[in-house]
């Protein structure tokens, strides 16, 4: 069972030229960009690559990169071959003795996540860095391109971030313009988390046509008190939690019975690893979001 640390993250070969691999170069540099704004220059595409997040693991697996990634930390359970990729510790506390000893010509980062005397530490080694900081739905697509190029697997990147922003467009057309609910979203119950309109989930929110009531808080996962969700007045409360089932704190809120969300029935579930994490899998749970939300509205 992940941890409550576990929780902040849901949030964080030798070259031979005349071998493609996906439509890429086996030797050809790699010049990119990384989302905090660091130019980084690979002299051919990563062949050994560490992931320090769970949610970057699986977007290199996504991009075509599985084979390439050699490590991984903890709780990097998806998909299923992620399970079996040697450990790095965890996001907030990488073993850099175990990432070194992985030899990575690449290690992908995640900016909200990991510490920066870490990242320091590696580009002092001389291990290339790259950042990744998705903040919105279409970002998903952005890290898929950009890890396919990364890793030489540039076709399978680019054909995952296609479908990604299709099956996005689709959504967007069918929710977006829905009449707006003011909703609750909550991380975990002790203490009592949000997140505020910068967050990804915000834009999950926004896409299925409500709003995030702590949506104008400067912290991306600020603590809250009971009173000031009251004083909200949600019309629907939605939790994730850390596990599959739906927690049991989640009926906590059923004693304030005149609160809008309690009165018609509107208190939700949606599985954390389809909305706190920064993958094609967040369509998943902005899907089962926006079924929540129509039967919110049928109950106005």
């Amino acid at each position: 069972m992940p941890s409550f640390r576990a929780l902040l993250r849901h949030l964080f070969v030798a070259p031979l030229a005349a071998v493609f691999v996906s439509g890429a170069a086996v030797g050809a540099p790699v010049d990119i960009v990384d989302d905090q704004g660091q130019a980084l220059r690979l002299a051919q595409p990563a062949r050994r690559i560490v992931s320090l997040a769970p949610h970057i693991t699986e977007l290199l697996y996504a991009a075509g990169a599985g084979e390439r990634v050699v490590g991984a930390v903890q709780y990097s359970d998806y998909p299923e071959a992620a399970k079996k990729l040697p450990r790095v510790g965890g996001y907030s506390a990488v073993d850099m003795e175990q990432v070194i000893a992985l030899k990575p010509d690449l290690v992908v980062a995640w900016k909200s996540g990991n510490r920066n005397a870490h990242l320091d530490k590696l580009r002092a080694l001389g291990i290339p860095v790259f950042i990744n900081e998705p903040r919105r739905i279409d970002d998903v697509a952005k890290s898929l391109a950009q890890f396919g190029r990364l890793a030489g697997t540039d076709a399978a990147g680019e054909a995952a971030a296609k479908a990604f922003r299709a099956r996005h467009a689709a959504l967007v057309a069918k929710y977006s313009a829905r009449p707006r609910l003011r909703l609750f979203y909550e991380a975990w119950n002790r203490p009592l988390m949000t997140i505020n309109g910068e967050h990804l989930i915000s834009d999950v929110i926004r896409l299925c046509g409500a709003d995030n009531v702590f949506a104008k808080l400067p912290v991306l996962a600020p603590t809250v008190d009971v009173e000031s969700v009251l004083a909200t007045q949600p019309e629907v409360i939605v939790a994730s939690g850390m596990g599959e089932g739906r927690p049991e704190w989640l009926d906590d809120w059923r004693q304030w019975i005149r609160l809008p969300a309690v009165a018609r029935g509107n208190l939700f579930f949606i599985q954390p690893d389809l909305i706190q994490r920064h993958t094609p899998r967040i369509l998943d749970g902005a899907e089962r979001l926006c079924g929540q939300l129509e039967e919110a509205r049928a109950r106005r």
